[in-house]
């Protein structure tokens, strides 16, 4: 008698790490269509194609809800996103930290959002958010993909480079596209407070924001105003937003830069916990590294930049007005000593130096240097700084309300030959977590990193039947060996793959197998 196939893929001799915080177990699991059909002792099945796990973890695909491989463009331009698929990354929030590809109150908004990329490239053929999600579902992805909808990006349609707070006119216009945005699928709204076009936003602004995600049930995920001396006020604001709208909050990328802004962490932790215990529902991300990846003209006074990028430059040619740049540069103290150039588009010979070592071979005080930086790269450039604490990282990947994400990128190795120094997170986030904290320093178990990366995003970012390994939910799951799993990617060398995730399936096709990407493009689009 012939045995009936009831499984397509059929994944035996595992050990079971269901994404929920429950300790590991042996057991098999059969895949069916695009869907988890059976979990438990399958060992006389059959399917059309088995994957033995023996000595393996068999755990739901992780889910980065912090991605900006939309607003880098990479979606479009490198669409296998091979770096996050090598990490047993299944799923990418984009729209992140106030910047969104939809919607677009006019065709000229995208160009606030375009970052580098020369446009002609890509086919912008939509301005609501559901027509965005419409153009998506003709593209493939190696991943699932789904979006915040950005607060800059909302208001830079309407004021597009002023600066100034919105008139009630200004804000319902905004509050209706968000509620459109919602509508159609966005899973909530983010904010880069932190950047030109936002830090005018009052506090009335975004509560009135929040309550329409409150009202939608999405989330409001927050890059706060300051990550330095502002920090605790920071996050004060994001938790009295929180509190007067009753919003879900999540905190992108929590962390204290500088050194003597290093012991505000705990404080900022003790805040999260004081607001969790008094009802917010608040999480926060964070990435295993000590260095961040930031704007060049970050480094300036606040109000150099108000008016966006020309004005910025056009400021910088002007005698009086660079000396006043330069004075209030030397008076903020500011260590550049640790900033070197990562990316800059117009001279790919800066990338890897450092700010100090290019002011000292021109002859010039630092200030200077990088005012001239800025003025020849048209304000292009991307830098990267070791200021963060190694002990506080720690701190905040054990602690209860923490969520891993890269705050990365998809790429593919390819892309080096571009000379641009992306950041290590976009390859190593996820690996590096198991290969440093679990396996080597051991302060997180395998079930309680897993589940960082699972069911604590797909909960809070309302991503049903994912996240978690279970009968009727969505197959996307990463096999790992535990003892090969590691990080390669370095500051020096970026684009290097991640080892130890042997087979990766989305949406119930394999498309990593025996630690080989195979080009298989079987992503989806997730609305709300």
């Amino acid at each position: 008698m012939v045995q009936t196939i009831m499984f397509d893929i059929l994944i035996k001799n595992g050990m079971l790490i269901d994404g929920t915080g429950v300790p590991m177990r042996k057991a098999d699991v059969g895949i069916k269509d695009d869907k988890i059909k059976k979990i438990g002792d399958l060992h006389d099945e059959k399917a059309e194609a088995e994957v033995d796990a023996q000595g393996l973890l068999v755990c739901p695909g992780f889910i980065d809800v912090n991605n900006h491989s939309d607003t880098f463009w990479q979606i479009f331009l490198e669409p296998d996103l091979e770096s996050l698929v090598y990490q047993g990354i299944t799923t990418i929030i984009g729209g992140n930290c106030g910047s969104s590809l939809a919607p677009l109150a006019s065709p000229r908004t995208i160009e606030s959002i375009q970052k580098w990329i020369d446009l002609k490239k890509i086919n912008v053929d939509w301005l609501k958010a559901g027509e965005f999600f419409d153009f998506l579902d003709k593209k493939k992805f190696s991943v699932n993909f789904a979006t915040l909808t950005g607060h800059a990006t909302l208001r830079r349609g309407i004021l597009e480079d002023k600066m100034r707070n919105l008139v009630p006119k200004e804000l319902d216009f905004v509050i209706k596209m968000l509620l459109e945005s919602l509508r159609e699928g966005s899973l909530g709204m983010s904010t880069g407070l932190i950047y030109t076009h936002a830090r005018l936003a009052s506090e009335e602004e975004l509560t009135a924001l929040a309550e329409v995600v409150k009202k939608m049930g999405g989330v409001y995920a927050t890059h706060i105003r300051g990550e330095k001396e502002e920090l605790l006020n920071s996050v004060e604001e994001a938790i009295r937003i929180a509190k007067k709208s009753k919003v879900k909050l999540h905190i992108s990328h929590l962390k204290a830069m500088g050194s003597e802004n290093w012991p505000k962490m705990v404080q900022a932790l003790d805040l999260i916990d004081e607001a969790k215990k008094s009802g917010v529902d608040i999480t926060f991300d964070v990435y295993p590294y000590t260095f961040t990846g930031s704007v060049l003209y970050a480094l300036l006074p606040a109000w150099v930049s108000e008016g966006g990028k020309n004005m910025l430059i056009h400021r910088l040619r002007d005698r009086a007005v660079r000396a006043k740049v330069i004075s209030e540069m030397k008076e903020s103290g500011f260590d550049y000593d640790k900033v070197e150039i990562a990316i800059s588009p117009m001279d790919k010979t800066l990338a890897r130096r450092k700010i100090v070592e290019i002011a000292s071979s021109q002859g010039k005080s630092i200030e200077d240097a990088v005012l001239d930086i800025l003025i020849a790269s048209e304000g292009r450039v991307i830098t990267s700084a070791e200021v963060l604490s190694e002990e506080n990282v720690r701190k905040a990947v054990v602690h209860p309300l923490s969520i891993i994400a890269t705050n990365g990128a998809g790429y593919n190795a390819s892309h080096a030959v571009t000379g641009e120094m992306v950041h290590p997170r976009s390859f190593g986030t996820m690996t590096k977590i198991f290969s440093k904290y679990v396996s080597k320093e051991k302060i997180l178990t395998w079930e309680n990193a897993v589940k960082k990366m699972t069911s604590c995003p797909a909960e809070k970012f309302g991503i049903k039947k994912r996240g978690v390994l279970k009968e009727g939910n969505f197959a996307d799951i990463a096999v790992l060996d535990q003892g090969k799993i590691k990080d390669l990617s370095t500051k020096e060398n970026p684009y290097q793959y991640s080892k130890g995730v042997e087979y990766l399936l989305v949406n119930g096709k394999i498309i990593l197998k025996e630690g080989k990407y195979l080009g298989v493009r079987n992503g989806r689009i997730i609305r709300r």
